[in-house]
């Protein structure tokens, strides 16, 4: 490898560890979401916490598919030294994920095929996929583009259905502009308003408002009210019925 292919390759592995840096970062975001705001995220802000997941695995894929990149593929991996005992750079540059690089931690992280496991499975799942015939084949892929086809009819109605409600939501008049700007002249500016007469305030009445009563004052009864005036006349007065 030439000096200008190991510079290329080292820039593009930095990108890749800032793509997938910026990648964690998301997921962890949503996981601590989900974990936290359970009972309070909506449907919406988990919908956007997807789309910018997904925004960030497009972009490491728009990277890994660029021209200018060069062929992983062909780059091998190896170890250079296995320790069994723990590493505490590798640690740091692990999150605590792998403790040290062992003959244990090799074949997980740097295995190229999958486990004997997995590998015996997916073989006996093709293998079978293989021996079916043409007829199981075709009654097959006819039954699945039935549901395919049956689900994609009930989403597109349903949508239809949602899509002629709110538009009859939406024109469905709720408010008078007229009513709301009369509303914010008079909060905004006091429009419209009617300014009240402060309380007239004597020494006799100090501190009491002036509210005219309705109500007659209750008076003990035989006695005449205060306001009626009587004339007394004199005693040199002449009868009008003499002897």
């Amino acid at each position: 490898m030439t000096d200008r292919e190991e510079k290329q390759l080292e820039a593009v592995v930095d990108h890749l560890i800032a793509q997938v840096t910026d990648l964690k970062t998301s997921l962890q975001h949503l996981i601590m979401r989900v974990e936290s705001e359970y009972e309070s995220i909506s449907w919406p802000q988990l919908m956007d916490s997807f789309v910018a997941l997904s925004g960030r695995i497009n972009n490491l894929q728009k990277l890994i598919k660029n021209d200018k990149m060069p062929t992983l593929r062909n780059r091998v991996l190896f170890p250079m030294l296995l320790n069994p005992d723990l590493d505490p750079e590798l640690a740091k540059l692990t999150e605590g994920r792998v403790q040290s690089f062992n003959h244990d931690m090799v074949p997980d992280y740097l295995r190229t095929k999958p486990e004997p496991e997995i590998e015996a499975k997916e073989n006996a799942i093709l293998s079978k996929a293989f021996n079916l015939n043409s007829d199981q084949s075709h009654k097959q892929i006819t039954s699945a583009n039935k549901i395919v086809t049956n689900i994609t009819e009930m989403i597109k109605n349903n949508r239809e259905e949602w899509e002629t409600e709110t538009n009859r939501q939406n024109q469905t008049q709720t408010c008078l502009m007229t009513d709301t700007s009369t509303l914010l002249a008079a909060i905004t500016f006091g429009k419209g308003l009617k300014t009240m007469s402060p309380p007239i305030k004597g020494p006799a009445n100090a501190g009491m408002s002036s509210v005219p009563q309705t109500q007659p004052s209750q008076r003990p009864p035989g006695k005449a009210p205060a306001t009626i005036k009587t004339n007394i006349k004199a005693a040199n007065n002449v009868h009008p019925y003499t002897r």
